[in-house]
């Protein structure tokens, strides 16, 4: 039996094409929420890539390496949805004639995407509830319990506060999804990325052909109520019926023209109603404060930023103040936490493997344990001993450090893991990453005395 679902490996879903600074800004709060553990909602008008951003995030996560299976949860028939997310034993009903494992069975230590989330029957519901909070549960039919490690990500087009209201969706089920809430900006919004876009797809079809500088400025001004899915259709229409090497406003027009007899639905009307699309730093922060009662520290690790940054940004957006509401400090970090504690850094690195070549990247995040890479030529062997010399900001000693792959993306990005560091190397690096602990407002465990209490930060 063949289902909707589907299990792939990230690196074969293309990137974004962005062009537009409200893209760049929303994808930089994607990556930075990939980073996290938590579930993920999704929320966007039909065609804007919901998809494409979950694999995003996959893709930049911990669990990249990990299988990613996605599913649409509104292709199924009802009663199909159960047996297929938590699998079901043989002889479970008729024409179950072998066992099968579920999509979350078949994701275990990886993601799991739910497309339109909103489609599932409220029972359902209460089942996928259970499995959102570790609990074990059975296959349809089956009589051992199972347990499966995945992270959730998940999208609809429907306002689900809506559908809460509404008694569709269980209050505490979205409260679960919606750990991160990311709402992707429709294409109308940003019509930079239109262009950009329209001559990509076109590129793509390696055909020769141009847009006219009247016929991009017609894509630029049409409202794209299909966003980037009507964009992609109007692109290859045209190109299959131009006479001439150029695309020209006219042909633009008739396709348009046509495709608006077609659709006179705008999908806008799906999204939340406070949604500002010129703010999404901005809502994610509000969210982040009210989330967490006005308590900066955990709003900055909701996040994924840090306590300086979140201050800033609070400048930057004009947030008021509440007092008494801020703490002073953003906690105590154990020993333990400072081994995973990950700080963002811009530096130049030389890697080598065990053949001797060598090739430059730059260093984006570096951990006690390993570091984050991009910008590399070619790809890493994940069996290969790897050797990386780097030097700290503001250190002049050139570091040297063994290391392993630990994952690959796309565009030249990696992560490697310490196999082991010499005892000054060590020292350096944890005595680098405790300042900046110390600056981001964490205070260190006291078996750590080199480095001083921060200084509380005013509210």
């Amino acid at each position: 039996m063949t289902t909707s679902a589907t299990l792939a490996a990230s690196a074969q879903v293309p990137s974004f094409i962005v062009a537009s600074e409200v893209m760049r800004k929303f994808m930089g709060m994607v990556e930075r929420v990939a980073r996290h553990s938590g579930t993920v909602l999704i929320f966007g008008e039909t065609g804007t890539g919901k998809e494409r951003i979950a694999h995003t995030i996959h893709e930049h996560s911990l669990r990249c390496s990990k299988p990613f299976v996605d599913i649409n949860c509104a292709a199924l028939p009802e009663n199909l949805v159960e047996s297929e997310l938590f699998g079901y034993e043989k002889g479970a009903f008729s024409g179950a004639d072998t066992a099968k494992p579920g999509l979350f069975e078949l994701a275990h230590t990886g993601t799991i995407f739910l497309d339109e989330i909103g489609e599932l029957d409220l029972k359902i519901q209460v089942k996928l509830l259970r499995v959102l909070d570790r609990a074990p549960y059975y296959r349809l039919g089956g009589h051992r319990k199972i347990t499966a490690d995945v992270r959730v990500v998940a999208a609809s087009n429907r306002n689900l506060k809506d559908e809460v209201a509404a008694g569709r969706f269980r209050k505490d089920l979205y409260h679960r999804l919606s750990q991160f809430e990311l709402f992707v900006p429709p294409l109308r919004e940003r019509p930079e990325d239109v262009i950009a876009l329209a001559e990509h797809f076109l590129a793509e079809a390696g055909e020769g052909l141009k847009f006219s500088p009247e016929a991009l400025r017609l894509l630029e001004t049409h409202s794209w109520p299909g966003n980037v899915r009507e964009l992609r259709n109007i692109v290859n229409k045209v190109m299959v019926l131009t006479a001439g090497p150029q695309i020209t406003a006219a042909d633009v027009r008739r396709e348009l023209t046509f495709e608006k007899a077609e659709n006179n639905f705008v999908a806008a009307a799906n999204l939340p109603s406070d949604i500002r699309l010129d703010g999404l730093e901005a809502q994610a922060i509000e969210k982040a404060l009210e989330n967490t009662g006005g308590h900066r520290g955990k709003a900055a690790v909701q996040l994924g930023i840090s306590r300086r940054t979140l201050s800033r940004k609070l400048r930057q957006y004009k947030f008021a103040s509440s007092p008494g509401t801020a703490p002073t400090s953003l906690g105590i970090l154990s020993k333990t936490e400072q081994l995973d504690y990950r700080a963002e850094i811009s530096v130049l690195a030389s890697i080598r493997n065990t053949d001797g070549e060598e090739m430059k990247c730059t260093i984006t995040n570096i951990s006690a344990r390993g570091m984050g890479l991009e910008g590399l030529e070619k790809s890493l062997d994940s069996q290969s001993e790897l050797s990386i010399r780097f030097r700290l900001p503001d250190s002049e000693n050139t570091l040297e450090a063994g290391a392993r792959l630990a994952w690959a993306g796309t565009k030249g990005r990696a992560g490697i893991n310490f196999t082991g560091l010499k005892p000054a190397v060590e020292g350096e690096v944890t005595r680098w990453l405790q300042s900046k602990m110390v600056e981001e407002g964490w205070t260190i465990q006291a078996d750590t005395p080199d480095i001083a209490a921060p200084v509380p930060e005013p509210i």
